[in-house]
């Protein structure tokens, strides 16, 4: 145990050292992210208007807390699999007494902590540029938030790490995150909160895997609706552990492969 740790240590920080050197490509990054603020104003003003249920404040904070826990929860560990695999670095990976899927969540960790200061500016800036959203979370709302928020990375990372595990037998595994990206954009609420889905779609969605992605932390962050905490622990940790079991399941058959080609 407490070799693990010390090799986890050494690679926070070693992987926390060269993201802090990209420092403008981590700017970069967070304003990336910043598409839930464009999407603000187009349902600030349809909330507005009325026929939704909640106000354009309430559309502001709820598009603010999907900035926040995106910047939390991305994840984009397929397209480094794919350069390691088609670069050879795995196969030098695969020599080292550490699981290469370690090294990637060092790195996402590490990443987290270096966007912090750019992040935190991004929100400064929207809370003096539009002072009516301006709130602050309560304590147990920002607990739960980040309780979630930790599930929803566990759970996208797991996910899309066990999709990046097939570049060990196409050449590309990244066109099939292509595929889920859609689906995650429309059922996370990143794009409108679920509210707006009819009941029945929004009663089915909440057993997949994509609205705790996003709208669960985020409605918790923003305080704007209850969430039921029992079912959404729940159906996290039963995706999080299918995800998981088929990752070592894919990554052993894969490994067979990667060696009998001669890695």
């Amino acid at each position: 145990m407490n070799a693990a740790l010390r090799r986890m240590s050494g690679l926070l920080s070693a992987y926390y050292a060269y993201m802090t050197a990209y420092r403008a490509e981590l700017i970069l990054w967070a304003l990336a992210n910043s598409l839930p603020f464009i999407l603000m104003g187009a349902w600030y003003q349809a909330a507005e208007n009325g026929g939704y249920g909640f106000s354009g404040v309430e559309v502001a904070r709820y598009f603010l807390a999907v900035f926040v826990v995106r910047q939390l929860t991305v994840v984009w560990v397929i397209w480094e699999f794919d350069q390691d695999v088609q670069r050879g670095r795995l196969s030098q990976y695969l020599l080292q007494p550490v699981d290469p899927a370690w090294r990637y969540i060092a790195a996402h960790l590490s990443e987290r902590v270096a966007r912090l200061p750019f992040s935190a500016l991004i929100i400064a800036l929207f809370f003096l540029l539009f002072p009516p959203a301006r709130f602050v979370p309560h304590a147990s709302d920002l607990l739960l938030a980040l309780v979630f928020a930790s599930l929803a990375f566990a759970l996208r990372f797991a996910m899309q790490y066990t999709l990046a595990l097939f570049a060990l037998w196409t050449e590309r595994a990244s066109s099939l995150e292509g595929l889920m990206f859609i689906l995650y954009l429309v059922l996370s609420g990143a794009i409108a909160p679920l509210e707006v889905f009819p009941d029945a779609l929004r009663a089915a969605v909440l057993w997949t895997p994509f609205p705790y992605f996003i709208w669960v932390p985020a409605r918790l962050l923003s305080g704007g609706v209850d969430v039921d905490l029992v079912q959404a622990a729940l159906v996290c940790l039963g995706w999080i552990t299918l995800f998981v079991v088929l990752n070592r399941v894919v990554w052993r058959r894969g490994l067979k492969r990667h060696s009998a080609m001669g890695a």
